[in-house]
């Protein structure tokens, strides 16, 4: 059975991203991309979906980890009754290809160290062609090729290779996975030592760029580092979650992939990055989001893959067992194909931070997208959608997309004075946007509003509550203090909080909003969303010690994943999470008094 999903850390290179768990197992690992095929699989599955674990073979009494500083350089002391045993995992970012890397040192005393490596390719369910090479060895299937280097002798046992030696206090050894295309020669393999200088590096270069110094600077750093692990950085896109199928629910149906590039996910992360100082990465996605959109930039999908692929195919994986039983396990994602109305609310708002922040991109800057998009939303935005939460019933008249509607244009109206004289083939209509504003506003403070209930609605006609309201507020649709959003925020809280956590919206077997049968976790982001509006409405110390829960939340290494269960007390969905990084990022400046981020 796999770890706890808060026993996962995480290591990366700005392509891909594993997962390691604390007794030194590598159980999650997609080559070469973040959203390609796993070769480990067993977070999936069991270990025979393919792992790598290095770990001491005599009891372990303790287990401290820990990164290196402002690094994704992840250190494990293991600590037994011959000694202490120290594994060092990272991967070398902007490298040519992928590589793991696994230093293993005694720190003190003697301990015999085990290496268990199994190579299952396509998640899991193709065995390799394995070939000795004399320090290591090549595993071949397909289009894949990986190179396993070991300055230990080699044993096959069953399918599984293994490594045995032991170690004196202040002795080492190296070991490196290497992917390559299978069509070519195998790299030669790297220096380990040599690549951990260049990582560390790497790392305190690129963490030297923050401009943040606002409380909780280390806390805050650790979210954007596991920011920048979820880019791919040959593209600039930037994915929503490392893995797949990790359960919105233990046993449910809610599992699915997350390791795409939603549209609204990554303008919410381009904020928090400009706002941090990384306007190199939202120059990347803004060339990544013009190659995406392409031809018809107003009708955009709402997420691509990482290289800015359309095609998502939704598909079960029936070999693999699932996390802790959770079936199916899903690659590609059907929602790909949704119509959600608020991702041009999100698109537009950081097109607008872009721009206040003065980005210039020389190959072309996002403004030159806003005619097209904003002559699309005329034709959409009085038409149902499938929403923020991505239903899977019927579309709505959802009060959250039409209010991003409304961001939309009133940004539009804003942006328009940033963009340079002769960037618009034609002179934005600013007077119209502007109008379409207000009956927008106006429609959803009619219909969005219940007033029986005394607070906004899902959607219109509708008596549910819905955590997505908990935006109005946020993105200065109303003031904090108007008593309709005052007893919308107090609504939600008797409605969907659960032991202090916010649920993102009602589900039920009968009759549910998205068709799929009840049960989730509670919504970390939306959460942190209700710590904004108690900051913005001045419930400073409500706001402060909700935060200081959720921010104990985070795992030994500073990790969230999507979703918490306060029953059980643990973590659920897909890890790390860029949206509960994000928001977390956007809570510690409000309550601040930093520039927040929308």
């Amino acid at each position: 059975m796999a770890s706890l999903i808060e026993d996962y850390a995480i290591i990366g290179d700005t392509q891909t991203v594993a997962l390691v768990d604390r007794s030194g197992s590598i159980d999650w690992w997609c080559v070469p991309r973040i959203d390609s095929g796993a070769c480990f699989a067993a977070l999936l599955g069991t270990a025979d979906n393919g792992r790598w674990q290095i770990q001491p073979t005599s009891t372990v009494s303790q287990t401290q980890r820990a990164y290196r500083g402002h690094t994704l350089v992840l250190e494990t002391e293991f600590t037994t009754d011959g000694g202490v045993l120290r594994v060092t995992d990272f991967m070398l970012p902007m490298d040519d290809g992928p590589s793991l890397f696994r230093i293993v040192r005694c720190v003190s005393g003697r301990v015999s160290v085990r290496s268990e490596l199994v190579v299952r390719f396509d998640y899991g369910s193709i065995v390799p062609w394995v070939t000795a090479t004399g320090d290591g060895l090549q595993m071949v299937a397909g289009p894949d090729g990986l190179r396993f280097h070991s300055t230990e002798p080699v044993h096959p046992v069953g399918e599984t290779s293994v490594v045995e030696f032991a170690l004196d206090a202040g002795e080492h050894r190296a070991f490196s996975l290497s992917w390559y295309p299978a069509r070519q020669d195998p790299p030669l393999p790297h220096d380990a030592h040599a690549a951990l200088e260049r990582t560390v590096s790497w790392w305190a270069d690129w963490v030297s760029r923050c401009t943040y110094d606002g409380p909780l600077r280390d806390d805050v750093i650790r979210s954007l580092i596991t920011l920048k692990a979820l880019t791919y950085a040959p593209t600039g896109a930037l994915a929503a979650a490392a893995t797949t199928s990790l359960p919105e629910q233990i046993g449910g149906v809610r599992n699915w992939d997350y390791r795409y590039s939603w549209l609204r996910d990554t303008s919410l992360t381009l904020q928090a990055l400009i706002t941090s100082g990384y306007v190199e990465e939202a120059m990347a996605w803004n060339e990544w989001l013009r190659r995406a959109v392409a031809g018809s930039p107003g009708d955009f999908q709402i997420m691509y893959d990482v290289y800015g692929n359309r095609r998502l195919t939704e598909i079960e994986l029936p070999w693999l067992s699932g996390y802790e039983d959770s079936r199916p396990v899903r690659i590609g994602n059907g929602a790909s194909g949704q119509f959600q109305l608020d991702v041009f609310g999100e698109l537009l708002d950081a097109m607008l931070t872009a721009a206040s922040a003065g980005l210039r991109n020389p190959r072309g800057h996002g403004p030159d997208l806003l005619l097209p998009v904003m002559e699309h939303l005329d034709h959409v935005w009085d038409q149902p959608d499938d929403g923020i939460w991505e239903i899977r019933g019927p579309r709505r008249h959802f009060t959250h997309s039409k209010v991003m509607a409304w961001v939309a244009y009133d940004r539009a109206v804003k942006l328009a004075p940033h963009i340079p004289r002769g960037r618009l083939p034609s002179e934005p209509p600013i007077e119209q946007w502007a109008a379409t504003r207000d009956v927008i506003h106006a429609q959803v403070c009619e219909r969005g509003y219940d007033h029986d209930l005394g607070s906004f609605v899902q959607y219109y006609g509708s008596t549910q509550l819905d955590s997505s309201l908990l935006m109005l507020a946020r993105v200065g649709f109303l003031p904090a203090d108007d008593p309709r959003i005052v007893a919308t925020v107090e609504a939600i809280q008797r409605e969907l909080v659960v032991d202090g956590f916010v649920q993102r919206y009602p589900t039920s077997d009968s009759d549910s909003v998205d068709g799929l049968p009840a049960g989730e976790g509670t919504f970390l982001m939306t959460t942190y969303w209700l710590v904004d509006n108690l900051t913005l409405m001045g419930r400073h110390a409500e706001a402060r010690a909700l935060f200081d829960r959720l921010h104990a939340l985070r795992n030994d290494v500073g990790l969230f994943a999507e979703e918490y269960d306060p029953v059980a007390g643990r973590m659920l969905g897909n890890f790390p999470q860029a949206f509960s990084h994000l928001a977390f990022i956007g809570s510690a400046m409000n309550l601040g008094g930093t520039q927040p981020v929308a």
